[in-house]
């Protein structure tokens, strides 16, 4: 007996992101940390963030969270725009950070 073969396709809809942040900048003094940034996540996918120093990693995080508020762009969440006014209020979004911190614990090293 010979069971048909099942083809699964998945096709992506603009609404099937749970995160969208486009066109996102950020300027402190006057320098660019941040220059027309998109970043898209759909439901279940993880993503790290990695690049040299000042590439402005920690800054797209600080905006996502609410510490920062970004010059322009915009974030929709859940298919809704949203404009994140603390981490308060990115907590009542449902949107929780880990951020590095290595002085959290000065006494334990790597090893």
């Amino acid at each position: 007996m010979q069971f048909p073969q099942i083809r699964r396709e998945v096709r992506y809809l603009a609404s099937d992101y749970l995160l969208e942040m486009e066109g996102v900048s950020k300027r402190f003094s006057g320098v660019k940390a941040l220059n027309n940034v998109e970043f898209r996540v759909k439901s279940g996918e993880v993503h790290a963030l990695i690049g040299e120093n000042g590439a402005g990693k920690s800054t797209l995080i600080k905006i996502l969270s609410g510490i920062h508020q970004m010059d322009t762009g915009t974030i929709c969440f859940n298919g809704s725009k949203v404009i994140i006014q603390s981490p308060r209020h990115a907590q009542q979004l449902g949107i929780a950070t880990v951020h590095q911190e290595l002085n959290l614990f000065p006494a334990l090293s790597v090893s």
